[in-house]
């Protein structure tokens, strides 16, 4: 199960990931199912960062950079939210930081490109190395 949800800035990558996701037979529970052009991106990023702390699961979000879902998603604490930008940032986020939660950017991500990064994180795993574990520690006691 993976949760997503967007501003109206990365609406329509989120209804391309969702179909995708889908077709992948991931379980997709979407947190913002209409268009609103009036929408604040901290108001769905803390909604989905809530609900995949609460349920111990992961999520994606989309603004149109990232980076404000990004930094709402992480004020919720036990999220681990990653902005995600290239293939690279995609399994390191996964492998170093154990994001939970994934960030991208509608009007810098092309779609095939955001289908590439979300299967590169979902695909890698937390690394085993204590250094990473006694890090994300750390992370999660933050407030």
């Amino acid at each position: 199960m993976i949760y997503i949800g967007s501003d109206h800035a990365g609406f329509r990558l989120k209804e391309y990931m969702k179909k995708f996701l889908r077709k992948k037979k991931v379980k997709v529970i979407d947190l913002s199912q209409k268009y609103r052009p009036k929408d604040d991106y901290p108001d769905i990023a803390a909604k989905l960062a809530r609900a995949v702390v609460r349920h111990k699961t992961h999520g994606i979000l989309f603004c149109g950079t990232g980076m404000g879902v990004c930094i709402a998603a992480n004020k919720i604490r036990g999220a681990r939210a990653a902005l995600i930008y290239n293939s690279a940032s995609a399994k390191l986020s996964k492998q170093h930081n154990n994001a939970n939660i994934i960030c991208m950017g509608g009007k810098t991500i092309k779609p095939k490109d955001a289908q590439k990064y979300f299967s590169i994180w979902n695909n890698s795993k937390f690394s085993k190395e204590m250094r990473h574990h006694r890090r994300v520690k750390k992370l999660n006691r933050l407030r």
